[in-house]
């Protein structure tokens, strides 16, 4: 996942209704009628069981205070300004006396840095995560810490929140001089999300990895997983859990933590780091703006997978780092010792007892091997040459030694674009088995590129879709996810493997919208997105049956919209601006001699007239755009001079402005004045078109030149041409495809309604002979409906059909997800 590809708070409005038929205020005019054919002889793609999976980040507190079932926070003291600038070694702890957090020789071990030396008749008190520490009435909390005191002492351990006592407090003595764990069991007797957690001690003592654990954890696992939010996984029955990242494996150093490297707190993610006894694996900072304890490691990761039958998936650093850091590591002695960790992972998880490293399995509880049978090398790198160099050395490693290891690579940070395309042609040039492509792209772009992978190479490397979404939760986003989806299964010979991105929220602690799962301290609920992702995967079948199905009339108009300037964390002036039909008849001209009154100010920042320019001068506004014109305006040129003065990108020159949400723009030396390219909204949802790497200077005047002609633009850059594009893809709103689940004998009829009207569909079997019953599940909901806590607006609706034979007619109702299950005779 990109970081330069954050987005907060989008959302697309797809039009939606209720489930199940037509509502009763729709009219009869508001249906559109399509045929669908299935033919049942013929042969389509074979589907593998592991098609639909998950992928699991620490991003969003995903891990620490959400998956991983710890509910003390900062356990260990090692939190720091490595982490987040607002951190101290004491974050989420109060001291009632004297404590200090110490970084001695008296630690309790040499990775497990920091520990707390708390005097005597003190006591330090912990918040959990959000609210406090979530219990509930009658259950159990195992209660642990490591702890030394030269006298001895009793610790007296005790959970209360502003009520009073929420468990009888159980008192621990300390009676050795060296470090000992010691254990205590609490049982609530009241349920709160706003618990705290108190350790008091009688005499001087030190303390470290002071832990509370739900006795319910899933499966029953000691160290385990939140049991709702593993339950969640389980519930969509992923073929595969990719792990650990994301960002988290290709940012920051490629070092250890050990001496020698000065114990960097800024790593990426590296396996060894996160295995053996808790109390002795290194501590991290999370490029997300957080700490990681790696209490929830690899181990962990393939416990889970291993629980809810789903193959393991792990990513490894390829040491060149990208999320916005885009730098290749030169250095041969730590490359060689990153390729002998992936050849010892595949040990770890494979190898025999009696191996070194698959004995640190073994003694883990875990004698048996994980089956791992795919690595991904690298996340996203911006680099392709700089990537596939260094890949290449693990992928001949992995192969030498473990030949029936596939070995993923991946495409860059994006669907398209100069990085993409290099990667993918060293991709295939190399004969890869398998690339992985990431995207983060408006609910139009999904509905517009259904056929995506239609025209891959069948011979080529296979596709890993790693990550996507539609940059929303809405019901919206879901159903053009849903449109996609389709195009993903019809192409199952190539699209092998595909996960949405990102998997977990907590709702206190966002970094990235939007997210499959969201939950805070006590509770855990399932998006829109989670809903359509788990019709499709638990419904995904053995072979695509082929079938064609009628399209929707093309509502394909010129581009229209008025014109805009823009700047994004830049300052710059706009000058000479001229806008003219396609016969040269002036539409917009302006100087900015007798101010700026043409201009409507739609975004943030502060725009001025200074010396006959339109300047805007905030250095850190984001999006700040002014428009003028009329939305109905299309065929026409549009002329400015721009000049950055000073900032991180360049300009940004919008047309086709129909709102704030709704424009094309050139994005001139955007993306921290590396790249060019146009992106268009939809909706707030933005997506790219055409892109290209680029840098503006500052202080040098550009004339910029957008030609539209109907939906065709160019475009030129100091009177040369600098590239052009055709947006002339429908939207498509009604998508369908058949399945066939060989266990059940049942053709699943999957069909995509993403419009404001039914869709009366003649469906033609063919010759296959069926019953008259169908099993049909139907998601439908608002335009706008996102589930939460305590609403669940959008559910899946179980129903039967008793209409079916081998030509029906079924209507879908107005923006709706339906899968028929229809048995075959």
């Amino acid at each position: 996942m990109s970081r330069t590809r954050w987005r907060l708070g989008l959302s697309a409005a797809v039009l939606l209704v209720a489930a199940g038929t037509v509502p009763p205020s729709a009219h009869a005019e508001d249906v559109t009628d399509y045929a669908l054919t299935v033919d049942p002889s013929a042969r389509g793609a074979t589907i593998d069981d592991t098609m639909y999976g998950v992928f699991f980040e620490d991003i969003n507190r995903a891990a620490d205070g959400g998956l991983y079932a710890e509910l003390v926070q900062n356990r260990s003291f090692e939190y720091s300004t490595a982490d987040n600038a607002s951190y101290t070694p004491l974050t989420s702890w109060t001291v009632d006396g004297t404590a200090r957090v110490v970084d001695d020789g008296g630690r309790l071990n040499e990775r497990n840095r920091s520990y707390l030396d708390l005097g005597a008749h003190s006591s330090v008190t912990n918040a959990g995560y959000n609210t406090g520490v979530h219990v509930e009435t009658g259950k159990k909390y195992d209660f642990s810490v490591w702890a030394r005191a030269d006298a001895g002492a009793t610790l007296t351990v005790s959970l209360q929140d502003s009520g009073g006592t929420l468990a009888t407090a159980r008192r621990v003595d300390v009676t050795k001089s060296g470090w000992t764990r010691y254990r205590a069991t609490l049982t609530a007797t009241r349920t709160s999300s706003e618990g705290r957690l108190t350790v008091a001690s009688s005499a001087a003592a030190a303390l470290d990895m002071v832990s509370l654990f739900p006795r319910d954890t899933y499966r029953g696992e000691p160290n385990g997983l939140r049991k709702d939010l593993a339950e969640k996984i389980a519930a969509l029955h992923p073929g595969f859990v990719r792990f650990p990242g994301g960002c988290l494996v290709n940012t920051g150093s490629m070092e250890d933590y050990s001496a020698a490297s000065g114990f960097q707190r800024r790593r990426s993610y590296q396996w060894k780091d996160t295995v053996g006894p808790v109390e002795t694996r290194a501590t991290n900072s999370n490029f997300w703006g957080y700490n990681q304890s790696y209490g929830l490691g690899y181990y962990e990761y393939f416990r889970l997978a291993e629980d809810i039958g789903a193959m393991p998936l792990p990513v490894v650093p390829a040491l060149v780092t990208g999320c916005g850091q885009d730098r290749a590591v030169a250095d041969d002695a730590l490359l060689k010792r990153h390729v002998q960790d992936t050849l010892d992972l595949v040990e770890f998880a494979n190898g025999s007892a009696s191996s070194p490293w698959g004995g640190v399995r073994a003694r883990m509880g875990h004698p048996e091997p994980f089956h791992l049978t795919h690595i991904e090398v690298g996340n996203e790198e911006n680099l392709p040459d700089e990537f596939f160099a260094r890949f290449t050395k693990f992928r001949a490693a992995v192969q030498a030694k473990h030949p029936d290891i596939q070995v993923i690579s991946n495409s860059g940070p994006d669907d398209s674009g100069a990085t993409f395309d290099t990667a993918w042609r060293l991709n295939r040039d190399a004969k890869v088995d398998m690339v992985d492509e990431h995207y983060y792209n408006s609910p139009q772009w999904f509905l517009q590129n259904n056929d995506r992978y239609d025209s891959y190479d069948r011979n080529g490397p296979k596709v890993f879709l790693g990550e996507y979404a539609s940059q929303g939760n809405t019901f919206g986003n879901g159903l053009t996810e849903a449109a996609f989806m389709t195009g993903l299964e019809r192409n199952a010979d190539v699209v092998k493997l595909a996960s949405y991105a990102p998997l977990f929220a907590n709702e206190d602690y966002v970094q990235w919208r939007p997210d499959l799962i969201w939950f805070n301290n006590h509770a855990s609920w399932n998006s829109a997105n989670y809903e359509v992702q788990k019709l499709f995967m638990n419904n995904v079948g053995d072979r695509v049956v082929p079938s064609t199905a009628t399209g929707t009339p093309s509502l394909l108009a010129p581009i229209t919209g008025a014109v805009g300037l823009s700047t994004w964390a830049t300052t710059a002036a706009y000058d000479d601006v001229r806008v003219t039909d396609a016969d040269g008849r002036e539409l917009l001209t302006d100087d900015f001699s007798s101010g700026a009154s043409q201009w409507t100010h739609t975004g943030g920042g502060s725009w001025s007239v200074q010396d006959g320019q339109y300047v805007q001068s905030d250095v850190n506004a984001e999006n700040t755009m002014v428009s003028a014109g009329d939305p109905s305006w299309h065929d026409y040129d549009l002329k400015v001079k721009a000049t950055k003065k000073a900032g991180k990108e360049g300009f940004l020159v919008a047309f086709g402005v129909k709102d704030t949400g709704n424009y094309y723009w050139w994005n001139i030396g955007g993306w921290n004045n590396t790249r060019t390219a146009v992106e268009q909204a939809v909706d707030g949802g933005k997506s790219t078109l055409i892109s290209k790497a680029g840098s503006v200077e500052t202080g040098r005047a550009y004339d910029i030149d957008v030609k539209v002609r109907g939906r065709q633009v160019t475009l030129y850059l100091d009177g040369q041409e600098w590239g052009s594009f055709r947006d002339d893809k429908p939207a498509e709103p009604f998508r369908q495809l058949v399945t066939e689940d060989r266990k059940t004998g049942e053709l699943i009829v999957k069909v995509v309604n993403a419009q404001d009207a039914a869709a009366r569909t003649a469906v033609d079997l063919g010759r296959a002979k069926v019953a008259s019953r169908a099993r049909v599940t139907t998601l439908a909901a608002a335009p706008d409906a996102v589930n939460s806590e305590t609403s669940t607006a959008v559910a899946p609706v179980r129903s039967t059909f008793d209409g079916v034979a081998g030509k029906f007619t079924y209507t879908f109702p107005a923006n709706s997800v339906t899968f028929l299950r229809i048995r075959q005779r």
